[in-house]
């Protein structure tokens, strides 16, 4: 059977553990809102990039702005 002190980075002393699971949540919310604010900018170039392709097949299918269709 392993112990604590088989696993250096375990710790056995309560007030430590508590410090370094506080400091590791610390780390992981400032990651959580890094990555969320990388996914609204994603989620923002991706609508760009939609109303450009929709703008760019609109003007494929109507180059004269005639209104005429060619589906």
């Amino acid at each position: 059977m392993s112990t604590a002190s088989d696993h250096p980075d375990v710790h056995t002393d309560p007030a430590g553990a508590r410090v370094s699971l506080a400091a590791e949540a610390a780390l992981l919310e400032a990651r959580l809102g890094m990555l969320s604010e990388a996914l609204r900018d994603i989620d923002v170039r991706i609508g760009m990039v939609s109303n450009s392709l929709h703008k760019l097949r609109h003007s494929v299918a109507d180059p004269d702005g005639e209104g005429h269709n060619v589906s």
